[in-house]
């Protein structure tokens, strides 16, 4: 393939398919899209703080993204030049940096300036003096690369009439980079490096002379071989009990550089590399990565623990021993867990944790004040949570959490967030690797949406106890939570005739007040007159029709007529939907 210079001169530009062989994907299909000759500029977003492995001369090496560039895709360019707004201008080789300092004698000899004295930092300066060198050397019929890193601090996103005039002179240049057919005649190639798309200003990622590439986290295999580079050259000290096999699985959602740190954290220090060690520090470093948007769940205990909702506890062992048997592709993509407060929404959800053996994770407030920070943090937060599959994530007060569509008065972000997360829901590439639980006291508030077939799927309604022994499964089950001993049986039968319809969490109150008056009293057991004065004290919140609302959007909102109490069974449809429609509207008055 032949591109033609500014002078019509010929340029030989081919595809050598044998050199893209040692590349990750994303470069071949980088180097492709540029031999097209149809584009210019590239973005690399995502994981560009990271290795990037490179195969060659039989072995592989591991290079930071900017040295990837230069002697993986860039080998033989003339000129290779990165610029990023703290370090200014730099170049692969003293050469290019001495030929642009001839070419900088010369503009200031003509336009009167000083630049050969002290190179600008800001992208007003610096762009301004790159878009006349690049054209200049052109003319020349050189092969150049331009690399800017942290791009979304020279163009960052945001509307352009409330851009400074330095940032809109920066968009400026860009745009007219990516449409110059100067550049797409010529051997140049400009890439730009910003680790969240969304952190960029959009009008630079919607030009149709523009193509972006995402750098990913690395997968299994990936880590593998990574794991086993940085082993060949020293070996775990001795306790460590895991394999580099053991190492990639448990570090799902990890960096290479993050591997790196904690091998070489253990062989500096001496300190065996244990399974339950590498937990804690994932646990640190994933929380870190995510800017603390993720929070991991570390159960204690298993399904064994729930009482009182038996058949919600059995679909979830069901899945939980179809994930242990490898047979994700029965899984649902999500559930929704609905009920009343009190019931042990978030409970049966961190003990469905315990019970697979997977990571899960809560998803904290990602929402922030700051324009364009609200989605890149979730962009960040999905990406790794791709990398970390399998795993379950845990989204507490979904209906408030998630938003909807018909969100207004923040610029659209609402909605950009909610179409983010549909799409990544809804995405069954990751079925049975991703599993979401949506938790909330009022299902009907959760847009359709995110709760419809090939999302959240699986809608489990949960109840307080109605009859005597869910009342004393509960009361055991949260006898165990609490470590509560009863002195006698007398104990469990008071219990029965005095609890009422107390929901798990009044129990777990009742329980607490109860080993209190024991505990002050020096006994190591709570007797029936302990939980007799915690049962006539405790008076529990009463929201009647607040209650009598979530009960029946719960079972408006169930899909398994297993899972709702007898006396919502046999309920006529219609009367459920006019009832609740009536509290709805007193619940908003």
């Amino acid at each position: 393939m032949t591109r033609l210079n500014e002078r019509g001169m010929a340029t030989t530009s081919t595809l050598n398919t044998s050199s893209l062989e040692g590349l990750p994907l994303w470069a071949r299909q980088l180097s492709e899209k540029y031999y097209s000759r149809n584009i210019a500029m590239f973005v690399l977003n995502g994981n560009v703080r990271d290795f990037v492995p490179l195969k060659r001369r039989g072995s592989t090496e591991f290079l930071g993204l900017n040295s990837f560039l230069n002697e993986a895709l860039f080998p033989q360019r003339d000129l290779v030049l990165s610029y990023d707004r703290g370090g200014g201008l730099s170049f692969a080789h003293p050469d290019m940096q001495a030929d642009f300092v001839r070419a900088l004698a010369g503009y200031d000899s003509f336009h009167g300036t000083n630049y050969a004295a002290g190179l600008p930092r800001n992208p007003d300066g610096v762009l301004n003096l790159l878009d006349n060198y690049l054209r200049l050397r052109i003319r020349d019929g050189k092969k150049i690369a331009l690399i800017i890193d942290f791009a979304e601090t020279v163009a960052p996103a945001g509307d352009i009439s409330g851009m400074s005039a330095e940032d809109r002179n920066s968009l400026v240049i860009f745009k007219r980079w990516a449409s110059s057919p100067t550049f797409l005649r010529a051997d140049v190639t400009v890439c730009l490096i910003a680790e969240n798309l969304i952190e960029l200003n959009q009008t630079v990622l919607q030009h149709p002379g523009v193509a972006s590439f995402a750098v990913p986290l690395p997968d299994e295999s990936d880590r593998v071989e990574f794991i086993e580079a940085q082993l060949a050259e020293a070996s775990l000290p001795p306790g460590s009990d895991v394999t580099p096999l053991t190492l990639a699985k448990l570090g799902a959602g990890l960096k290479r550089v993050q591997l790196q740190t904690l091998i070489a954290h253990s062989i500096q220090n001496r300190q065996p590399l244990t399974q339950k060690f590498l937990a804690e520090q994932k646990k640190e470093l994933i929380e870190a990565e995510a800017g603390g948007l993720l929070e991991f769940v570390q159960s204690r205990f298993d399904l064994s623990m729930v009482a009182g909702s038996e058949q919600a506890k059995r679909k979830l062992q069901d899945a939980a021993a179809a994930i242990r048997a490898g047979r994700t592709d029965v899984l649902p993509m999500g559930y929704v867990i609905c009920g009343p407060v009190g019931t042990g929404k978030t409970f049966l959800t961190t003990c469905f944790a315990g019970e697979i053996g997977v990571p899960a994770v809560v998803l904290k407030n990602f929402r922030s004040m700051w324009q364009g920070v609200t989605e890149g943090n979730l962009e960040r937060v999905l990406n790794l949570l791709k990398a970390m599959s399998p795993i379950a994530v845990i989204v507490d007060e979904a209906d408030a959490q998630l938003g909807n569509r018909a969100s207004s008065g923040d610029s659209g972000v609402s909605n950009r967030v909610f179409a983010q997360i549909a799409q990544f829901m809804g995405n069954t590439e990751l079925r049975g690797k991703v599993i979401w639980f949506l938790l909330t006291c009022r299902p009907d508030l959760l847009p359709v949406d995110l709760k419809r077939q090939g999302r959240a799927e699986e809608h489990i309604a949960l109840f307080y106890p109605e009859t005597d022994e869910e009342r004393l499964a509960l009361l055991h089950a949260m006898q165990k939570k609490t470590g509560t001993q009863l002195r006698s049986a007398e104990a469990e039968k008071f219990f029965l005739e005095h609890s009422g319809r107390l929901s798990g969490a009044d129990i777990e109150a009742v329980l607490t007040r109860a080993r209190m008056k024991s505990a002050l009293e020096n006994e190591a057991a709570v007797d029936v007159d302990d939980l007799k004065a915690a049962l006539e004290d405790f008076i529990p919140p009463s929201y009647p029709t607040e209650i009598e609302l979530q009960n029946l959007a719960a079972v408006l909102e169930c899909t398994s007529r297993s899972l709702l109490p007898e006396r919502y069974r046999a309920m006529d449809r219609a009367e459920v939907v006019r009832r609740a429609s009536e509290l709805s509207a007193l619940a908003r008055e």
